[in-house]
């Protein structure tokens, strides 16, 4: 893991998105239910992201899911048959997020990288305790790997991403589909959570006054928690027995995040497995900053960086 660095400050526009979030009086969302803080979210980043380009295909369709039928979505920039496939899992603490948080950056990933992107709505907590949600991000992997062609897309070519907690989901089912022996082509991670066991230096910096504080931390784990692990790693991918032989993997970190640290950690972890790895960070952003792709101009380099990245794992190019 590369030195932290606690000097670390906002830039001047992430300070100045700060002081105006604190200026509305937003409530948090650890002081509302579960369902508030979901619809708050949704709100949130409708106001704060810039909408996608419009592609020339969007599909909604169902996939069969461990507990029944699972929404997804798919985004095209081409009707051409047999386009390689990213699937991407959202954030939101595994308790917040969906679809609708995360389809302008999907689109701008379809049209940039020129591949079939596909969003799944995986079940949330507190109804469904984590590992619910891996269990269907396993399963939505399973199914594009093994029946993509229904869709029109080209499974055999596939690579999983996701932030934050959707950054957790790719890195175990990554750990899950080399077990498996269904090949990856990338795994990407924006600011993933890998671990809940150290508070890593850019927890302890960065744990107050800002979005992802320790409180929304705490509210996030309280809801998860109390489901039943097949395997510790499940949950903390840095802890797995070994992470030889695993797909080349994209980090995108904010320097300035309470996860910054457990990003550079991983990466490190992989690199040392033999594990390909190109670590990218946006200096003096926050976590979520993807998300704020109308007030923060990081956020739309992060997508392209993202897309240029597909492109060369999917497509060659």
């Amino acid at each position: 893991m590369s030195d932290p660095t606690p000097q670390a400050r906002f830039a001047p526009h992430i300070q100045t998105l700060l002081d105006n979030v604190r200026r509305a009086g937003f409530p948090p969302l650890y002081e509302m239910s579960a369902q508030q803080a979901r619809l708050a979210y949704q709100a949130g980043v409708g106001a704060m992201t810039l909408p996608g380009p419009e592609v020339a295909r969007t599909a909604d369709f169902q996939i069969p899911g461990p507990a029944g039928q699972l929404r997804a979505r798919l985004w095209a920039d081409s009707h051409a048959p047999g386009l390689p496939v990213f699937l991407y899992l959202h954030g939101g603490g595994f308790v917040v997020g969906g679809i609708e948080t995360c389809q302008d950056m999907c689109r701008t990933i379809a049209r940039a990288a020129g591949v079939a992107v596909v969003a799944v709505e995986y079940r949330l907590s507190p109804e469904h305790k984590y590992p619910d949600c891996l269990a269907d991000a396993w399963a939505a992997l399973r199914w594009l790997a093994e029946q993509g062609h229904t869709l029109g897309v080209d499974g055999r070519h596939l690579a999983v991403g996701g932030d934050s907690a959707g950054g957790t989901l790719t890195a175990a089912v990554a750990l899950m589909a080399r077990d498996a022996k269904l090949p990856l082509a990338l795994q990407a991670m924006f600011y993933p959570s890998v671990q809940t066991r150290t508070a890593y230096p850019s927890f302890k910096t960065y744990a107050n006054n800002t979005l992802l504080n320790a409180q929304l931390m705490k509210w996030f784990e309280a809801h998860t928690a109390g489901g039943q692990l097949a395997e510790p790693w499940h949950r903390e991918p840095l802890y797995a027995p070994r992470h030889d032989g695993l797909a080349p993997a994209w980090i995108g970190l904010a320097e300035c995040d309470t996860l910054a640290d457990e990003g550079r950690q991983y990466a490190q972890t992989l690199r040392e497995a033999g594990v390909p790895v190109a670590l990218h960070e946006w200096p003096g952003v926050l976590h979520d900053f993807i998300n704020m792709s109308r007030f923060v101009p990081e956020a739309t380099q992060a997508h392209l960086a993202l897309s240029e990245a597909l492109k060369g794992a999917l497509r060659g190019v």
